[in-house]
């Protein structure tokens, strides 16, 4: 794959992840699936790459996506814990996730 068509694939990397940011914010989950198959295809395209070009451009661009990456990490982790933390309230319990729970 070309230092160009690197850039490319990470270009689209970092828009399917603004999408799924924007979907997260919405708790849209049609969205949310188009995203992550996006995200999908992408990571599969971008598979034969095994490492950057030594081009600024296509490091700078890695590096955005995988700090969106790493923000939307946070905000599906903090959705969790919020869906947990009700769970919780609904069932007049704590830990919902705890390990010594019987299964």
């Amino acid at each position: 794959m070309s230092p160009a068509e690197t850039a490319h694939g990470l270009r689209q990397m970092i828009a399917a992840l603004e999408a799924e940011r924007q979907a997260l914010a919405a708790c849209d989950l049609d969205a949310l699936v188009a995203a992550t198959h996006d995200k999908h295809s992408l990571c599969t395209r971008l598979t034969p790459v095994t490492a950057l070009p030594d081009d600024a451009e296509c490091r700078a661009l890695a590096q955005s996506a995988r700090s969106l990456n790493e923000i939307n990490r946070r905000v599906r982790n903090l959705l969790a814990a919020q869906v947990a933390t009700r769970i919780d309230a609904l069932l007049g319990q704590t830990q919902t996730y705890s390990s010594s729970r019987a299964a």
